[in-house]
């Protein structure tokens, strides 16, 4: 029994289930490739594969769970229609269900979900589905959509507490073992409510008992680490939403108890780094991946020394990436590397002062990325707030002390959060 295991779990995914999951999705759903990545196979000094569920029609595997779901349903539960919330990517696979089924679906998404994803549900789901935007995050919108389908029997179609959903995202692990070539010593995959992880890990102990399960979420929206710390679900008061795909503050109560009987291991990843992922599989693989898609393939280089060598699977999940988000990715990768910093800076009001910075304080190959100045009279000094990439991280506490010394140094604003989210 590993560390994350308790008392034995009351609902398990069993196999003919799952296979009769993967006969139901085989309609609608892509068996996904899983190709090597020369790329982090190199990297690694290990036989790294990335199961392409980015590859999908809806770009994601929640078409999987969504589908098995609501084909599930009686006739009269289709004629009367089913509701269900999302952040994205399920909503999309319910869309595409209810198009492809002929029911009438009602799909509530946060207001802050990218506009991408929102015109993709819209055009999956056609005249058949009916679109809401409503509170800031995935549990706003559960919340309502949940009171709104009780009150009208709609048959809520839940993004990852429900066997149906977690057998149809289980047919991931039947694929996996078909397609590998040799025996897989660990797998990564990313969690948010757990859907995805329960069925998954179900699946691989039965049939692949020595397989390493580890589970990745947002350093910004712990749910399953913090719950599997306490020994219970919990909820987050506070998330960071950047992960859309993964930022849950809760995480199903059956994903729970199957995740802390399967998991070999749990661990969190920062979003800056996520989003140094992106930029890496876009610039060196044309791969184009949303934040949670990247977080399996993020956390490997935790796990260097114990990969080397080995067959590990990474889950792409998902490519629902809005491109208008590209250039806050850039900026939280910046940021997460030590190469971008922002200064309230005391510039002198007299003539030659910008100049004088530019000049004495700036490293060679410093740029200037963000500046607002606001002058100020009947004062000795005008503020302004600037922004300043490096090349190299190393050279930030000699600008500082450049600064200091010259007394141009007024506040460093990146760990002061109330100040800094003006600016990101």
């Amino acid at each position: 029994m590993n560390t994350l295991q308790a008392n034995t779990i009351t609902y398990k995914p069993q196999l003919e289930e799952v296979q009769k999951a993967a006969e139901r999705i085989s309609r609608v759903s892509v068996k996904t490739p899983l190709t090597e990545s020369f790329t982090y196979s190199k990297k690694y000094e290990a036989n790294v594969f990335f199961k392409r569920e980015d590859l999908q029609q809806v770009r994601s595997y929640k078409i999987r769970g969504a589908y098995n779901k609501i084909s599930s349903l009686s006739q009269e539960q289709l004629h009367k229609g089913v509701i269900c919330a999302s952040a994205g990517n399920h909503a999309q696979g319910v869309a595409f269900a209810c198009n492809k089924l002929h029911t009438r679906g009602i799909i509530y998404m946060p207001v802050t979900t990218p506009k991408q994803k929102v015109e993709q549900t819209e055009m999956f789901g056609g005249d058949w589905v009916k679109v809401v935007l409503f509170g800031d995050t995935f549990d706003d919108s559960y919340k309502s959509a949940v009171t709104y389908g009780n009150q009208n029997e709609l048959v809520f179609i839940h993004p990852f507490d429900d066997e149906k959903v977690i057998e149809g995202q289980a047919t991931i692990a039947l694929e996996i073992l078909e397609q590998a070539e040799k025996p897989i010593d660990y797998i990564f995959a990313p969690l948010g409510g757990g859907g995805l992880l329960a069925g998954l890990s179900s699946v691989i102990k039965q049939l692949s008992p020595h397989t390493k399960i580890i589970g990745v979420e947002p350093e910004g929206a712990p749910s399953m680490s913090l719950s599997l710390k306490r020994g219970k679900v919990v909820e987050l008061e506070n998330i960071d939403r950047f992960v859309d795909g993964a930022a849950v503050q809760k995480v199903g109560s059956r994903n729970f108890e199957i995740c802390r009987e399967n998991l070999d291991q749990m661990v969190t990843v920062p979003e800056g780094k996520i989003c140094q992922t992106i930029l890496d599989l876009y610039n060196q693989d044309a791969i184009v991946i949303e934040p949670a898609g990247a977080m399996a393939i993020t956390v490997l280089d935790s796990f260097a020394e114990e990969i080397k060598g080995k067959q590990v699977v990474c889950i792409v999940s998902g490519s629902n990436n809005d491109i208008t988000r590209t250039a806050e990715i850039k900026e939280r990768a910046l940021l997460y590397a030590g190469l971008k910093h922002y200064f309230i800076v005391r510039f002198p009001q007299r003539a030659g002062a910008l100049k004088e910075f530019v000049a004495e304080i700036l490293g060679p190959e410093d740029d200037i990325t963000h500046f607002e100045y606001s002058k100020k009279h009947h004062k000795e000094n005008g503020p302004a707030v600037v922004g300043i990439e490096l090349k190299d991280p190393r050279d930030f506490e000699k600008l500082v002390e450049r600064m200091k010394a010259k007394n141009f140094f007024g506040q460093y604003l990146n760990d002061k959060p109330d100040l800094f989210q003006f600016l990101v």
